[in-house]
């Protein structure tokens, strides 16, 4: 199981277009064979921070998910674009 944290800070203006762009890369995203949870969240004390949980089968459903064309199109042409701040988080499981 691959499991990651991804967070990233937006512009208060782009909050609409960011909540848009995230149900539309999640709902595409969770359809994908190899995605075991993708749950996009703002912060409560920060609604212009985003926080993604994401959970993959494997490193190559990751990469999948990476190459897929909604991740392209929503997450590197859209978000990406926004986004001021951006982290990673990679998790790694204790059972």
């Amino acid at each position: 199981m691959v499991s990651l944290i991804v967070r990233m800070k937006f512009a208060s203006e782009d909050r609409a277009d960011v909540v848009e762009t995230l149900r539309v890369l999640a709902e595409a995203s969770r359809q994908e064979p190899g995605c075991v949870s993708y749950i996009p969240h703002y912060l409560q004390d920060d609604p212009d921070t985003v926080l993604i949980y994401e959970q993959y089968r494997d490193e190559n459903a990751q990469a999948a998910h990476r190459a897929s064309e909604h991740f392209k199109k929503h997450a590197v042409g859209g978000l990406f674009q926004k986004m001021r701040e951006r982290s990673v988080e990679n998790l790694i499981s204790l059972d």
